[in-house]
């Protein structure tokens, strides 16, 4: 974490703190006033409903060591002979210090945007980095306006690479955390639909996430998936640093790296490697993670490490023994009576599902197959349209049957009835309910099934995991 004297603190984020208070040794930031560290600098955020100079002096009390305060904010008479440091904006000058402490450091920054899979690209790189170098990793979703200057200020200097996750909403947002981190090596997993709602398209989303390159540090790396044309297109309109090389990774042979010999697993994938021409990764590379969409994110990683000199065989052990997952995502679980669950609930957009839907269609040796839906969120005017296909690409010689829940997935269901026209129709069904979802799935479920569930945040898909999982 970060340890510099309350002076040197006021100097880096851009405010101002009396000679008196300078020495003050600080160790480590924080913006919870619950969570208050000794020692530490308490950063009071506002928000709508809220405002953190209202808990300053508690997280005082509770052992932190100073706080930033809002120089426009009057100063309650409990806190006039405080340790303060008065900024224009108490969040930017987080961002202010994160950024400014990071350029202190002699770390390799991997910064990693995308609509799908920067959660386990994140993972897959730190995992493979953690062979060579000591790594910190963004911690869970940590990948926003807040989130992602706490993490780089966690960085302690004996830190040789950081996995930076940077996440959006909007325009502008991953341009700001680019410019706090100032990646050695950017990653773009691919480009999808989430976020249509704010971003009009998906032009718009792929110059939202190249918006990555403009933190890249001169003579530094952009990998990118070449399986995507809006990225090429894309960088021809984007002017890059001095120096900054690119390479492309994906399930294509005219990526610099992609697979061969792809074997998917419930559980599990195989691939080998090929860098330009040349073959690499003989016996093949094993992941514990099911998917094509996975083994390009795989790709990624062995990318990063490999142009940070990490040994092939360190990079492939790393991958099958070393990795751990964030939560959620395609995780298998046992139901209560043996089947198996993949965990797919922590977010939903329609690349993200239709990439699921294909795993369950190349998986094999299940009595019955089932895939359950909730909506997808923030989707936009054609949201009902963007349901409606999902429904369209949940085909018999993928799945067996599709269960939904929520208003939306009512039209993913009611395309998906006439594919299946023949076959029995209780297995293609809308449920408003989704405790009645969970009680009609468990009733029908044998050992011998597989379950994908998956869904947007806000549906709460994992419910019905637990339903399926309780004895």
């Amino acid at each position: 974490m970060i340890k510099r004297r309350l002076g040197q603190i006021a100097r880096m984020c851009g405010g101002q703190c009396d000679a008196a208070f300078a020495d003050i040794e600080i160790a480590g930031v924080g913006k919870d006033s619950r969570q208050v560290e000794a020692g530490s600098l308490y950063v009071p955020i506002v928000g709508e409903r809220f405002d953190g100079h209202d808990y300053a002096a508690g997280a005082l009390a509770d052992g932190a060591a100073a706080s930033l305060w809002q120089q426009d904010k009057a100063v309650p008479e409990e806190l006039k002979e405080a340790p303060l440091v008065f900024v224009d904006d108490p969040l930017a000058a987080l961002q202010r210090l994160a950024a400014a402490y990071r350029n202190e450091l002699p770390v390799k920054v991997i910064g990693i945007t995308g609509s799908n899979g920067k959660t386990t690209t994140k993972d897959m790189v730190a995992a493979v980095l953690s062979a060579k170098f000591r790594v910190h990793k963004t911690a869970g979703n940590l990948n926003n306006h807040i989130g992602l200057p706490l993490t780089v200020l966690q960085l302690d200097e004996t830190v040789e690479a950081a996995v930076l996750e940077m996440g959006m909403s909007g325009f502008g947002e991953i341009e700001l955390l680019t410019r706090i981190a100032q990646p050695d090596i950017a990653v773009i997993t691919n480009i999808g639909d989430a976020h249509l709602l704010q971003l009009g398209s998906r032009e718009g989303i792929t110059q939202a996430k190249l918006e990555i390159t403009a933190g890249l540090r001169e003579d530094g790396l952009l990998l990118f998936n070449g399986d995507e044309p809006l990225l090429h297109a894309g960088l021809q309109k984007t002017v890059l640093p001095q120096g900054v090389r690119t390479a492309t990774f994906g399930l294509s042979e005219q990526n610099d790296w992609s697979p061969a010999q792809i074997e998917v697993e419930a559980a599990a994938s195989s691939f080998s490697v090929r860098e330009s021409d040349n073959w690499h990764y003989a016996p093949a590379v094993h992941i514990p993670v099911p998917g094509k969409h996975n083994v390009s994110n795989a790709l990624a990683a062995i990318a990063v490490a490999r142009s940070l000199g990490v040994p092939e065989p360190d990079i492939a052990k790393a991958l099958q023994a070393g990795l751990t997952l964030t939560g959620m995502r395609i995780q298998p679980v046992a139901a209560f009576n043996g089947a198996m669950i993949l965990n797919d609930a922590y977010n939903a957009n329609p690349t993200a599902v239709r990439a699921a839907v294909d795993l369950v269609g190349q998986l094999s040796g299940f009595r019955r197959k089932w895939v359950v839906l909730g909506d997808m969120l923030e989707l936009g005017p054609d949201e009902d349209a963007l349901h409606r296909e999902i429904g369209e690409y949940v085909t018999p010689d993928k799945a067996d049957a599709l269960l939904a829940f929520g208003p939306l997935s009512k039209h993913t269901a009611d395309a998906a009835k006439p594919l299946f026209a023949g076959k029995d129709q209780s297995l293609i069904r809308h449920f408003e309910d989704q405790e009645e979802l969970a009680g009609f799935l468990r009733s029908e479920l044998q050992a011998e099934d597989l379950v994908l569930v998956k869904g947007s945040r806000g549906m709460r898909m994992e419910k019905i995991v637990h339903v399926l999982e309780a004895r």
